[in-house]
């Protein structure tokens, strides 16, 4: 699987086209030893044909007599003496068909996405549930391929500058695919199905390999300008800017919350924009909740997500064969090498550690002791048409031949099975080699990196923000944080950061599941403890929800309860700070002396009420 650098985005080596497609295979009925096919018979030759069938054994399902056809099981070894009846046009197999459905990739799960919007299950978004409708995620990367299928209907805003819209990278459309891929019968699923808005601005082009600080900053601008409440960013670069960092820090000033990719290089060094305060920095882990070894570990790290193995959306759909004596094996393209076809004898080149009398053929390479490059050059300086490399493991594998690196000759990657079986079979045999990329259509493809883990977290803002978009950049970071699956050593560590984002737990946090944003916090102290006659008490009504964040406009009520039972009420509305302050004159004749006490209710629309007590002594 593709793991992209950032900065650095090379074209993918495998392509898994869209899920369950309408497919045609052997069609058996319940019993052994039977077909089931269709019969169609000549005009006013129905009655003889069923009673030919009825004396083999057949077994009737439909009888379609306007098209002078009748669906059947019989045994296998009576066709051929059935497609002899000169009252029998064909025979031809009942080839079943299966059900088109979104595929939902692992990532969607994981960090609760259909917990939020789709909780039965049945890939139909529940009625009211937040989607993130109503958000704007902007996508600084490679472009957009807004083509594809699973774009279809989003909510695409524009993007900048007038290339937006291609992408001959696939990064970019790939990132897009995780956040909004809408649900359509077909491909994948988004984080948010369809649902959030997208801006795209394009900073990488047809060389898919790097940009600038100055280009990062300037493209940011442009998603605040476009009204983008998220910036999600698969990129990054190992030194700091800082006038970047201050254009970063002035966006989350302004309410923009930027989320960028930790960095594929496995190091404890710093990525830039990830690495500033005023950007969330994301790593990435696997289907197992294990932090991937490519991905930067520090302690700016954040938030984890989902970055290996992730299927999402490209514009582009490979094809990568080879055939042997009628006998077609699909493999994958090995990064670096080229496209194109090839022939020659099948030869058993072991591990390929060495060189070979392999002039003219297709060479089949175990994985293992030495890196694919090493193997394939190994073939090419033979004489070798092509590298066939079969896993040394159930399966197959995405191979590259090194970011630097290639060859002259075709070179694909087989799983364990294919290759044991042509090992066993179909060595000095001919064998064609196809490799092909098809551009400007709907595919799919399996990446990993941070770059993959960045827009699931994307989206998640997006998807919470959606349920409360009067909040805050700051609270909807703080909500992500604060709900955090914790993973690896206890509390926040420099690999998962405060762990896996969870949309369903950030937004009970924030009250999702009441409807509202949760309880108000109230708090209530005076200027001092004690007091006597005549003097002044300041009372102060503090507001926070419950992530701490203060909470102006909200509705204060304050009872003071005196010595002698006497109540004095107050109201007021807090401030931007969250504050409201109220002032009471001593008065021992009218209020006596001893214990006082204030109780102080919150109240604002969206919110659950709260309530703060204090008392104070007067002497």
């Amino acid at each position: 699987m593709k793991r992209f650098r950032l900065f650095l985005f090379i074209i993918p080596v495998l392509v898994i086209i869209a899920a369950l497609a309408i497919v045609s295979t052997a069609s058996t009925s319940s019993e052994e030893g039977k077909a089931r096919v269709w019969v169609e018979f000549a005009p006013g030759m129905k009655g003889q044909v069923q009673r030919s069938l009825n004396a083999a054994g057949a077994e009737f399902h439909y009888e379609f007599d306007d098209l002078n056809a009748v669906v059947v099981s019989v045994p296998e070894q009576a066709l051929a003496g059935l497609s002899r009846n000169p009252n029998i046009i064909s025979i031809e197999e009942d080839a079943k068909r299966y059900l088109n459905a979104d595929e939902v990739p692992f990532g969607v799960d994981m960090v609760q996405a259909r917990d939020v919007w789709d909780t039965d299950r049945n890939l139909v978004v529940d009625s009211g549930a937040p989607t993130g409708a109503g958000r704007t995620v902007c996508i600084i990367d490679s472009g957009l391929f807004t083509g594809h299928a699973d774009f279809a209907s989003v909510n695409i805003l524009g993007g900048y500058p007038s290339n937006w819209s291609t992408d001959t990278c696939g990064h970019g459309t790939h990132v897009a695919g995780t956040i909004v891929a809408n649900i359509n019968g077909t491909g994948v699923v988004g984080v948010t199905p369809g649902t959030t808005s997208l801006y795209i601005v394009k900073v990488f082009g047809d060389n898919c390999a790097w940009t600038y600080a100055s280009t990062l900053a300037d493209a940011a601008n442009r998603c605040s300008a476009a009204g983008a409440n998220v910036i999600s960013m698969s990129l990054g670069g190992a030194k700091s800017n800082t006038i970047e960092k201050r254009a970063f820090d002035t966006l989350y000033s302004k309410g923009v919350l930027s989320i960028a990719a930790a960095g594929n290089e496995g190091t404890s060094a710093l990525n830039y924009p990830a690495g500033y305060s005023s950007v969330v920095s994301v790593a990435a882990i696997d289907s197992t909740m294990t932090v991937a070894d490519f991905s930067q570990f520090n302690s700016d790290v954040e938030l984890a997500a989902p970055g290996v193995g992730v299927k999402s959306t490209v514009p582009y759909v490979e094809t990568n064969t080879v055939t042997v004596s009628g006998s077609t094996y699909t493999g994958g393209h090995i990064e670096y090498a080229p496209y194109g076809t090839a022939s020659g004898i099948l030869a058993d080149g072991g591990l390929c550690d060495a060189t070979g009398a392999w002039a003219g053929k297709v060479v089949l390479c175990q994985r293992g002791t030495i890196d694919f490059y090493t193997k394939v050059m190994n073939v090419q300086t033979s004489g070798g048409t092509a590298a066939l490399i079969y896993n040394n493991e159930p399966g197959n594998f995405l191979g590259t031949l090194g970011e630097g690196n290639s060859s002259t000759i075709t070179a694909l990657s087989l799983s364990q099975e294919d290759g044991l079986v042509l090992v066993a079979n179909s060595l000095g045999q001919s064998a064609s080699v196809f490799s092909e990329i098809a551009w400007g259509v709907s595919g799919y493809e399996f990446y990993d990196g941070t770059s993959m883990a960045t827009p699931h977290v994307s989206a998640v803002a997006a998807l919470i923000w959606s349920k409360y978009p009067t909040l805050t950049n700051v609270q909807i970071r703080n909500a992500m944080t604060s709900t955090a699956m914790d993973l690896g050593a206890a509390g926040r560590d420099v690999y998962y950061g405060f762990g896996l984002v969870q949309a369903k737990d950030a937004l009970d946090l924030l009250g999702g599941g009441t409807g509202d944003y949760g309880p108000l916090s109230v708090i209530v102290t005076t200027d001092k403890t004690n007091y006597l006659n005549k003097q002044t008490v300041y009372i102060t009504v503090t507001v926070e929800d419950k992530l701490g964040d203060p909470v102006s406009g909200a509705a204060v009520t304050a009872t003071l309860t005196t010595a002698n039972s006497k109540k004095i009420t107050y109201s007021g509305t807090t401030s931007s700070t969250g504050v409201v302050t109220f002032t009471h004159k001593v008065a021992t004749r009218t209020y006596g002396t001893g214990t006082y006490s204030i109780t102080a209710t919150a109240t604002k629309d969206s919110y659950t009420a709260g309530t703060g007590t204090v008392t104070f002594t007067v002497q």
